[in-house]
């Protein structure tokens, strides 16, 4: 019975605790929800992770094999990238990332949301590329966190 309780309450923990990475400062993000056209060349794309179920799981990000940082609930990350080219997106899941490829126009901004996803033991991630205007009302409500380092 104890084994029944103690597993309920470590997958109740998992599906709706809390937990945080470092945010930027609130000017940063602001700026950063303008939505300006990338530097001349380059294509911008916003990752975002919105909600909170599975708010006590961090889950890696990875653009084209090089660490993001760590993703919490309810946060983004902005990145310029070269444009006119094929991009990958990654994210851990239980048992290997998940990949998202796109290909980039030049002086245009992309949306992909990571949404989590209960599996056997822990949790996994994905990624999906949004419509622009899904995309910028979604992260509207965000804050966008510092990049750093992934866990592995």
């Amino acid at each position: 019975m104890n084994k029944v309780l103690l597993t309920i309450a470590v997958t109740a923990s998992l599906i709706t605790g809390c937990t945080s990475v470092p945010m930027e400062s609130k000017e940063k993000s602001e700026l950063a929800k303008q939505y300006n056209s990338p530097s001349e060349g380059k294509s911008g794309i916003y990752v975002y992770r919105s909600g909170s179920f599975g708010g006590a799981l961090k889950k890696d990000i990875w653009l084209d094999d090089k660490c993001v940082g760590e993703t919490a609930p309810n946060m983004f990350f902005y990145e310029e990238v070269s444009g006119d080219s094929e991009h990958k997106i990654s994210t851990e899941s239980e048992f290997s990332a998940n990949d998202l490829i796109i290909n980039t126009e030049s002086g245009k901004n992309y949306f992909v949301s990571q949404y989590i996803k209960m599996g056997v033991f822990v949790g996994g991630a994905g990624v999906e590329l949004v419509d622009e205007n899904k995309g910028k009302k979604k992260v509207s409500k965000l804050d966008m966190a510092i990049k750093g380092k992934c866990s592995s």
